[in-house]
């Protein structure tokens, strides 16, 4: 009688814990597939972060030149 406790009660904790690696396994997957979302959207706004830079900077270079022409006109009647 004891060794048949014995094996429903192990039986009955294989069974939990097979309920707890499921559990586990979808954990994963859910986790997963957010850090995949995430880089994706880290990834967009690296993208719109360095396009934005490129066009600062074109935007910068221009206005530098355009002070450099200034100043070149300045000194030629100043």
């Amino acid at each position: 009688m004891r060794y048949e406790q014995d094996v429903w009660q192990l039986q009955n904790r294989v069974a939990e814990l097979e309920k707890q690696v499921e559990h586990l396994r979808i954990s994963r997957r859910v986790l997963m597939n957010l850090i995949e979302k995430v880089e994706r959207e880290k990834r967009t706004a690296v993208s719109q972060l360095e396009k934005e830079n490129r066009r600062l900077n074109v935007n910068n270079h221009r206005f530098a030149q355009s002070l450099m022409k200034l100043q070149w006109r300045i000194d030629e009647n100043g």
